[in-house]
C-alpha cells in the first residue's frame, strides 16, 4: 500500500465492536446504560464526601480524585462512539484521534498512580498511625496527585508526539471502539521501532513502579496488621483495606486480561471487545464497591440522598 503522509491524513475509522447492524442498537443502550451509570455512581462519590466534613480525610480525598478521574476516562471513550452509532458513521478526526490518545492515556496513567497513593495512604495510615497525620498533611496529598497528573501528562504528551512523525498507510480503519495507542501504530507505514520500544518502556516503569509500590505497602499492612492483638483492630485494619483491594484486583486483573487476550488471539475486534473491561468496567464499578463496603461513605449517601429528596 502507498503510504500517505500525516499532513494529508484527515481522518481514521473506528470499525467498533462489531459489524452487524442488528447488534448496534444493542451496544448503544447497553454502553449508554453503563456510561450514565459510571458518571452518575463516581459524581454521588465526590458530592457525598464533599458534603461531610467527617470524611475530610485523605483516603476520602484520593477516593474523590480517584472517581473524577474515572468519570473523565469514561468521557474520554465512549461519548463518541456513542455519536458514531447513532450518526451511522465510523469516522474520526485525526486531531480527534490524537486527542483521544493523549487523553485516554493521562486518564489511565493516573488511575494507575492515584491506586499507589492510596496504598501509601493505606500503609502510612496502619504501620504509622501516630505519624499520619504529620505525613498525610493536606498540601502533601493535593501534592502527590499533581505530581502523578504531571508525570502521566508528560508521558501522553510524548506517545502524541511521537505519533505526529509517522505515516500511513492507505488502510485507516481501525479495528476497536476508539483511538487506542497501539492499533494506530500498526496503522503505520512508516518504521515503529521507537514507539514500540517508548511503550514497552514507559509500561514497565509507569505500570511496574506503582505496581510495585502497591505489593510493598500492603506486604507491610498485612504484617503489621497480624502483628495486633485485638480481633477487633484486625477487622477494622482490613475493611479499610477491602475496597481498595479490590479496586486493584478489578484493574489490574482486566489489564492483564486483554494483554493475555491479545497474545492468544488474531482477531482484532476480539481484543476490542475484552478491552471494554479495563476501559469501561471498572470506572463503572468502583463507585459500588467503595459504597458497598464502605459504612461511613454509605451513611453519607444516605444522608445525601435525604437531603436532596427533602428539597424536593
Amino acid at each position: 500500500m502507498e503510504p500517505t503522509n500525516q499532513t494529508a491524513v484527515s481522518k481514521f475509522l473506528l470499525l467498533g465492536l462489531t459489524k452487524d447492524p442488528a447488534l448496534q442498537s444493542l451496544i448503544f443502550s447497553l454502553f449508554l446504560s453503563m456510561y450514565l451509570v459510571t458518571i452518575l455512581g463516581n459524581l454521588l462519590i465526590i458530592l457525598a464526601v464533599s458534603s461531610d466534613p467527617h470524611l475530610h480525610t485523605p483516603m476520602y480525598f484520593f477516593l474523590c480524585s480517584l472517581s473524577f478521574n474515572d468519570m473523565c476516562l469514561s468521557t474520554s471513550t465512549v461519548p463518541k462512539m456513542l455519536v458514531n452509532i447513532q450518526t451511522q458513521d465510523q469516522s474520526i478526526t485525526y486531531i480527534g484521534c490524537l486527542s483521544q490518545i493523549f487523553f485516554v492515556l493521562i486518564f489511565a496513567y493516573l488511575e494507575n498512580f492515584l491506586l499507589a497513593v492510596m496504598a501509601y495512604d493505606r500503609y502510612v495510615a496502619i504501620c504509622h498511625p501516630l505519624r499520619y497525620t504529620v505525613i498525610m498533611m493536606p498540601h502533601i496529598c493535593v501534592t502527590l496527585v499533581l505530581v502523578s497528573l504531571f508525570i502521566s501528562s508528560v508521558d501522553a504528551l510524548l506517545h502524541t508526539l511521537m505519533l505526529l512523525r509517522l505515516s500511513f498507510c492507505a488502510d485507516l480503519e481501525i479495528p476497536h471502539f476508539f483511538c487506542e495507542l497501539a492499533q494506530v501504530i500498526k496503522l503505520a507505514c512508516s518504521d515503529t521501532s521507537v514507539d514500540n520500544v517508548l511503550i514497552y518502556v514507559v509500561t514497565c516503569m509507569f505500570g511496574g513502579i506503582p505496581l510495585s509500590g502497591i505489593i510493598f505497602s500492603y506486604i507491610h499492612i498485612v504484617s503489621s496488621v497480624l502483628r495486633m492483638p485485638s480481633s477487633r483492630g484486625k477487622h477494622k485494619a482490613f475493611s479499610t483495606c477491602g475496597s481498595h483491594l479490590s479496586v486493584v484486583s478489578l484493574f489490574y486483573g482486566t489489564g492483564a486480561g486483554v494483554y493475555i487476550s491479545s497474545s492468544v488471539t488474531d482477531s482484532p475486534r476480539k481484543t476490542a471487545v475484552a478491552s471494554v473491561m479495563y476501559s469501561v468496567v471498572p470506572q463503572m464499578l468502583n463507585p459500588f464497591i467503595y459504597s458497598l463496603r464502605n459504612r461511613d461513605l454509605k451513611e453519607a449517601l444516605r444522608n445525601l440522598i435525604g437531603k436532596t429528596t427533602s428539597l424536593l
